[in-house]
């Protein structure tokens, strides 16, 4: 795959090694140690968006709260996280991407120790959304940066990325689990935002050492301002009454609120079409839709993470909540979720090159089968114990983690260099957009079945329910896969 668009052909002898040259650029020299700075600012976002399914009902129980705060500490997060992530993207195409990343790492560890330090659930909430809102700023950049490093050797910097966001989506529950039970210093639910110290501070070292600087890809750009606010307006004009909605009886504001949403959301859409069309610089990069891999690619990222993220928080909920599991005991049961995806994220990037799309659905129909065992053991009459939901999640998870790998490959594949800064931020704002409205919506249905204090019964129905809405979007996310390149674009 060619970094740059193709040249007219050239019959000189001379002017053609340049031509080459510009075309093949070889691989950046430490793109290795590179790529385990990106790794480790990428496992910062995945970590911080899942790690508090677990250690919800611990932070309940210290600072208080009712359900729609349990569900504002996760969608809270992922919500700034989808609104900014389209401003992040341009950032980096203006300022470089190195430089926004280590902007966004330094400002994302100091929201993590706000977080840790957090006295009462409302400065916990608000500590979030400056965690989402500096994740907003890092994460466009790691894709760039990948493509930047490794050039036509992209495909073998994915075959390492693609199983380590299949290991990390599922793991941050189960550290979750495990810190909180540890109590580490006395510090509680509070040393999982304290992991990031570390982890942040390494990548940070180790990114100003070894990433390339690399210059703006796009001169003179002005960021659309304007257009950032009303995306944030519709986005929460969305978001706000699907949490709040059923914790209030559904009042007429919040119905008031999900109508205005649709006319908002046109209403961006038609000034990034106008600022396209005058020449000025619009947040999303129209071209982006012209090709086939990205706007398949889009619409798939939003059923399949939108599924994923809600049916996890679900889950760890009613393990919780409803059978009264602590949360080392609650982590141990969603262990072989963890270790499936990680097994499904090794074998498919040996299936892939043969199978091409054929691994989604391979995939899908795996994730299929773990949700209907599933739901058949939640409709029973009996509580399940602690390892009684392994080989389901087992499998739930292998088809899972067999996704990754090939999905980013897919859908990036068409990209060119100007595209790729407002391509990937957007790419990540459907996903952390899917994964809000997962958590608004299933995490609603959820609770719309079941009450904070109410017994196992109740919550094996909730569970049940999800589960079979889970299956739904699984269904469909198949179906859309159809809508995907058989192959990703060959790398030349």
């Amino acid at each position: 795959m060619s970094l740059s668009t193709e040249a007219p052909p050239v019959t000189a002898v001379e002017p053609e090694k340049p031509a080459a040259a510009t075309e093949s650029p070889a691989p950046f020299p430490r793109r290795w140690l590179g790529l385990i700075a990106i790794l480790a600012a990428t496992l910062l976002n995945l970590l911080d968006a899942s790690i508090v399914n677990v250690a919800a009902p611990a932070i309940r129980a210290e600072l208080g709260g009712n359900a729609s705060h349990l569900q504002w500490l996760a969608a809270g997060y992922t919500l700034t996280l989808a609104i900014g992530l389209l401003t992040g993207g341009r950032l980096g195409d203006m300022f470089g991407r190195k430089r926004v990343l280590m902007i966004g790492l330094v400002g994302f560890i100091a929201a993590s120790v706000a977080c840790g330090a957090a006295g009462s659930i409302g400065l916990l909430l608000a500590a979030r959304v400056v965690q989402g809102a500096f994740a907003a700023v890092m994460v466009p950049q790691c894709f760039g940066l990948i493509r930047d490093m490794f050039g036509r050797d992209m495909g073998k910097a994915y075959a390492l990325f693609g199983p380590m966001i299949g290991l990390a989506s599922i793991a941050g529950p189960i550290a979750a689990g495990l810190l909180v039970d540890a109590d580490l210093f006395g510090t509680g639910w509070r040393s999982i935002f304290l992991l990031n110290l570390p982890l942040g501070i390494a990548a940070l070292v180790l990114g100003v050492k070894t990433l390339p600087a690399g210059a703006p890809t796009v001169k003179h750009l002005k960021l659309d301002l304007g257009g950032a606010v009303v995306a944030a307006v519709g986005m929460c004009l969305l978001l706000v009454p699907l949490v709040e909605g059923h914790e209030l009886g559904w009042p007429a504001w919040s119905l008031v609120m999900l109508a205005a949403a649709v006319p908002v959301l046109a209403v961006f859409a038609r000034g990034q079409v106008r600022r396209a069309r005058s020449g000025r610089t619009a947040l999303i990069e129209l071209s982006v839709f012209k090709k086939r891999s990205y706007t398949s690619g889009s619409a798939f990222v939003v059923v399949f993470f939108g599924a994923v993220t809600g049916f996890s928080l679900a889950v760890g909920l009613f393990l919780q909540l409803g059978l009264g599991f602590s949360p080392l005991k609650a982590s141990l049961a969603m262990a072989a979720w963890a270790v499936g995806a990680f097994i499904g994220s090794g074998s498919s990037a040996g299936l892939a090159p043969k199978l091409g799309r054929g691994v989604l659905h391979l995939g899908l129909a795996v994730m299929t089968v773990g949700l209907v065992v599933l739901w058949f053991q939640f409709g029973a009459a009996a509580a399940p114990g602690t390892w009684a939901l392994a080989p389901a999640l087992l499998v739930y998870g292998i088809g899972m983690g067999m996704i990754f790998v090939p999905l980013f490959g897919i859908i990036v594949g068409e990209l060119e260099d100007h595209e790729v800064g407002s391509a990937s931020g957007l790419l990540e704002s459907f996903q952390q957009g899917a994964a809000a409205l997962g958590v608004a919506g299933l995490g609603t249905v959820f609770f719309s079945r079941f009450a904070i204090g109410d017994g196992a019964a109740e919550s094996m129905g909730a569970a049940q329910w999800v589960t079979g809405l889970t299956v739904v979007l699984t269904v469909i996310a198949f179906f859309v896969a159809f809508g995907l390149p058989k192959q990703a674009k060959a790398e030349h």
